[in-house]
């Protein structure tokens, strides 16, 4: 058998909605590792955001923040930061508008303002996160690879065309991810494809998020859980089971892959 890139979301994906990975999930990760396959996460937290996932189920291999930074071995070799000069210009426009910011480091995140608390703390605490606490100067002295302002569906598109360098990805109903325009998880994956000599046809991503839309359109075959979206299915070779319902292991049965 070719050695193969796995590649798995966490929220929605590897993590069922208690929050906990499925056993059949750990046996499956365990399985893939064993034939000698690159098994990674490729989510849109930080590192010290999937640091507990990284540790419980095993993971050297991780793609973070969108694919803003990707380690290999437990060693960064990538990284696609925001545009400070864009960011700083972000900045002000919310301010206006009232809008909450906050800036996010491989190992911390901080809000840039005061705005819609109440919205940061529905959000963050979706993923079994508090809400940041504040540090203005935060982008001063850190990398900020990706950012999250806190705003609902009505507003979105609102600043794609004056910010033409940042992508506006959402991940809950008060807030989006802000990344840079030419990364995705998917692209991040198929250098990573690249540096170890795997072929793009032997990429298999899962993911259920619209974060998740191109590494399922691009990889060789991607998986999407059965608790997606139906247009995030439709990016998808297969569509699997839910994250409650053991998808992730029919799936690699499916595919003969275990």
């Amino acid at each position: 058998m070719r050695r193969k890139l796995f590649a798995f979301d966490i929220d929605g994906t590897l993590l069922g909605t208690d929050r906990q990975p499925l056993e059949s999930t750990r046996e499956a990760l365990k399985m893939l590792r064993q034939q000698g396959h690159l098994v990674t996460i490729a989510t849109g937290r930080s590192r010290f955001m999937a640091q507990d996932i990284i540790l419980d189920l095993d993971f050297s291999n991780y793609v973070l923040c969108n694919g803003a930074a990707a380690f290999l071995d437990h060693e960064q070799y990538y990284q696609n930061l925001l545009d400070e000069n864009e960011l700083h210009r972000f900045a002000s426009e919310v301010e206006k508008r009232e809008i909450g910011l906050a800036y996010v480091g491989l190992d911390d995140v901080k809000k840039n303002n005061h705005h819609r608390r109440k919205q940061m703390v529905e959000a963050m605490g979706s993923i079994d996160f508090e809400a940041p606490e504040y540090d203005l100067n935060f982008q001063k002295e850190n990398d900020v690879y990706q950012a999250l302002a806190f705003y609902d569906e009505s507003a979105d598109g609102m600043f794609d065309r004056e910010f033409s360098k940042f992508r506006f990805i959402r991940w809950h109903s008060e807030s989006v991810d802000i990344v840079p325009n030419n990364g995705s998880k998917a692209a991040t994956l198929l250098n990573l494809a690249d540096r170890v000599g795997i072929a793009r046809e032997d990429i298999i991503t899962f993911g259920d998020g619209e974060n998740d839309r191109e590494m399922l359109r691009e990889a060789g075959i991607g998986v999407a859980m059965g608790n997606a979206l139906p247009h995030i299915q439709k990016e998808a070779k297969i569509v699997t089971d839910t994250n409650d319902n053991d998808g992730i292991w029919k799936a690699l049965k499916e595919l003969k892959a275990i």
